[in-house]
């Protein structure tokens, strides 16, 4: 079960609501009881059948000892009344800067959207949490339902092999690699709107008009805020700042921002234009003045359950951030 393979739970049109905690020993009872099922051990590749009770003790203390060491996250699946029906984790390539996705589901849970609320919810959480920019998966060719989970959560197929299964002695199966980067999944998030009709397709998208702002300690180091869970482009890194309110000048917007964000003065005097982003997202062309300040009076702190990280120029590169903020840096770098 290690492997981290994507059984065959998926269904192509419910619709279901995923609760994530991180699982515990005291599940070890109740995870036996799900995963020691034919439909499910056939579809993971370390999964033996029948599936003793002693190894599901020591699998689930395995997954335990690896969220402490920080190298997996494994979560027991719950439904609305709070009982766990399954578990989905993610096991971290430090390495590569990747994550293994995997996930399975008690069979009488079937078919009811909870397989693809977990996906969804741990992208989300794994992207916003881990230090990753990509997300795998490995799945069975002819597990078409899941195939459609992976393929409706954003995964494309990036190629083909051929696995063993203990559980199916001597079977070496074909699968299929899918993976998802952390910027494809927050630009399928980017400001979704409300549904449009037909005859508002080939209307001029609406402009987002937002302003930001290049911190500049005495180090010439350069503040990027991280998007908290919950938030669209949630993990991504970005410059301070916001969407104008209704009748504000962007530096009015910006003094209002920066201390609503990091509790720090800003002054219109202290704020001077650098450059600005145009880029067009599917739903909407965003405009963004960027400006550079020196002087604040403050300490920046996280006030929106953001991070910070006071970055030099020559790093820019490192944080993944939104499209149209990476084509800010190369002029930051010059600059600075």
């Amino acid at each position: 079960m290690r492997g981290f393979f994507v059984p065959d739970i998926a269904t192509r049109d419910a619709v279901g609501t995923a609760v994530l905690r991180p699982l515990a020993q005291e599940d070890a009872a109740r995870f036996h009881q799900l995963i020691n099922d034919w439909d499910i051990c056939r579809r993971l590749p370390e999964a033996p059948f029948p599936y003793p009770l002693e190894t599901a003790e020591a699998w689930v203390a395995a997954a335990v000892a690896d969220r402490e060491a920080g190298r997996a996250h494994e979560f027991a699946i719950l439904d609305a009344d709070g009982g766990m029906i399954g578990s989905a984790g993610l096991r971290l390539d430090a390495a590569r800067g990747s994550a293994a996705l995997g996930y399975w589901i008690g069979r009488r849970f079937w078919r009811r959207g909870h397989a693809g609320a977990a996906v969804a919810e741990l992208l989300h959480w794994g992207f916003a949490e881990l230090p990753i920019a990509m997300i795998e998966a490995t799945v069975a060719a002819d597990n078409a339902a899941s195939v459609a989970l992976l393929e409706r959560a954003g995964f494309s197929a990036t190629g083909r092999g051929h696995a063993k299964f203990i559980g199916q002695p001597g079977a070496s199966l074909p699968v299929v690699h899918y993976a998802i980067t952390r910027e494809a999944l927050a630009l399928r998030h980017l400001a979704a709107p409300e549904p449009v009709s037909a005859t508002a397709v080939t209307a001029v998208k609406p402009l987002v008009l937002v302003a930001a702002c290049a911190l500049v300690d005495i180090e010439g180091r350069i503040l990027l805020a991280r998007r908290p869970p919950g938030k669209k482009m949630a993990g991504l890194w970005e410059f301070p700042g916001g969407k104008l309110a209704p009748g504000e000048t962007p530096e009015q917007a910006l003094v209002r921002e920066m201390e609503e964000e990091l509790g720090i003065r800003l002054r219109e005097e202290d704020v001077a234009p650098f450059a600005f982003a145009s880029h067009a997202y599917d739903q909407f062309h965003l405009l963004m003045p960027l400006y550079l300040a020196r002087r604040w009076s403050g300490t920046p702190e996280p006030r929106e359950g953001q991070a910070l990280a006071w970055v030099a120029p020559d790093r820019l590169d490192e944080y993944p951030m939104p499209p149209a903020d990476r084509p800010l840096l190369p002029l930051l770098r010059d600059f600075l």
